[in-house]
């Protein structure tokens, strides 16, 4: 169930649609923000909380990579593969990681630290290759530069 904080920020977005359907992307968003990631049973709670279908909500988070539709790492490492980025070595980037940190892509550290995964567009072609983790970009990777993005995750 939601905090009570976060069922007034519902009860707040509900004024600012439209329609519930319309309010699918922001009520899975606070969702994801308080669970850590979407759980079936958090789309049907969902979906009751804004008087939608379970299907709606399921499909809408299953369409989207921002959603994350199983647990994920305390420092969730996503690594564009499209074509700008794959032709400047993203999937060996993926891979540099992956071995850095001891982990295979869609699995997360035995510590619950990190997870790493590949997404099909980060919308930054122009800085490729770029990696997101969590909410914060990080455009022109090279290894040296990944090395340095990681450690300061440690402080």
């Amino acid at each position: 169930m939601f905090t009570e904080e976060n069922l007034k920020k519902l009860e707040a977005l509900k004024k600012q649609y439209p329609t519930s359907r319309a309010l699918t992307l922001p009520a899975l968003w606070l969702a994801q923000e308080q669970f850590g990631w979407l759980s079936e049973d958090t789309m049907k709670y969902v979906a009751e909380q804004i008087s939608v279908p379970f299907n709606h909500v399921y499909s809408v988070a299953s369409f989207y990579t921002m959603y994350n539709k199983k647990p994920v790492g305390k420092f969730h490492i996503q690594v564009c593969t499209n074509i700008s980025c794959q032709l400047l070595d993203s999937e060996k980037m993926v891979e540099f990681i992956c071995t850095k940190l001891g982990v295979k892509k869609n699995e997360i550290t035995s510590d619950g630290k990190y997870s790493v995964s590949e997404v099909e567009c980060l919308g930054s072609c122009g800085t490729a290759p770029v990696l997101q983790i969590n909410d914060d970009y990080h455009e022109k990777l090279t290894a040296e530069n990944i090395e340095s993005i990681i450690q300061s995750t440690s402080r």
